[in-house]
């Protein structure tokens, strides 16, 4: 499988995907999780990167991130070959525990970063495993609302700030903004559109409701009517099926500006 460069993020901030080869669990049990967690924090350290939001799944994980000291290529890295080290050795198994290299998006606006961390904290609660998404143990949410729980792992200041100076409020503001209904979608929404198939048929559709606009690419790209642009990308948005991710791939235009159309 080729490896493609990684995007780089201006604000040097990303949302990352790691997941078991095959789809296979890598967490059997709770002291799993944990090992996980303290592997995350010991390299956090170790590194200088801080982690602004997590998710642990059966078969995944989600981490919101920035990069400081050395490269999220190294963190990851070194997580990864000390977890699998401790699971096969647990499990006494060999091989693959991860699958090919984590996965990783580029955070270009603070927007765009409060719907991953948004997007992160509800996806127990999109599998169907919770009904809030305080109520799930392995993500990083219930630490904002006042847990204990890894406050060594977090920085939780730098997304509350965002929301208010006064912590409280901040605090009411995300919990408000983390449960409102929201149409988010990042790297595993392209799962939508998962053969060369279907994404032919929907690079189809995009031609056609560009034809139907009597617009080009390149002028939709460059057209200073906002107001326009963001109505045929919000048609895009909702016929193609494409991830915000994926149409900014293919029109060439900056996932903020599709996210906030």
């Amino acid at each position: 499988m080729p490896r493609y460069s990684r995007q780089k993020s201006d604000l040097g901030i990303y949302h990352i995907i790691v997941r078991g080869v095959d789809r296979m669990n890598i967490f059997l049990d709770k002291n799993d999780n944990s090992k996980f967690l303290d592997t995350l924090r010991r390299f956090k350290e170790a590194d200088n990167c801080e982690i602004y939001a997590y998710c642990l799944m059966s078969n995944h994980v989600h981490l919101l991130m920035k990069e400081a000291g050395d490269s999220i290529q190294r963190f990851m890295k070194r997580v990864g070959v000390s977890y699998v080290y401790y699971f096969n050795k647990k499990y006494d198994r060999v091989g693959h525990l991860f699958q090919d290299r984590y996965r990783s998006e580029a955070i270009d606006s603070e927007q765009y970063l409060l719907a991953c961390a948004r997007y992160i904290h509800n996806n127990p609660v999109a599998a169907g495993l919770v009904e809030y998404p305080e109520d799930y143990d392995w993500s990083s949410y219930s630490y904002y609302l006042g847990s204990s729980n890894h406050s060594d792992l977090l920085n939780k200041n730098f997304l509350l700030d965002l929301f208010s100076d006064d912590r409280d409020d901040a605090v009411l503001k995300l919990k408000e903004f983390t449960e409102m209904g929201n149409d988010d979608c990042f790297m595993e929404c392209e799962n939508n559109v998962d053969s060369t198939k279907e994404k032919v048929e929907a690079e189809k559709i995009i031609t056609g409701i560009l034809k139907k606009h009597n617009i080009t690419l390149e002028e939709l790209r460059k057209t200073k009517d906002k107001s326009y642009r963001n109505r045929i990308l919000n048609e895009l948005k909702r016929v193609s099926r494409f991830s915000v991710r994926e149409l900014s791939l293919v029109l060439g235009i900056s996932k903020d500006i599709i996210f906030r159309a």
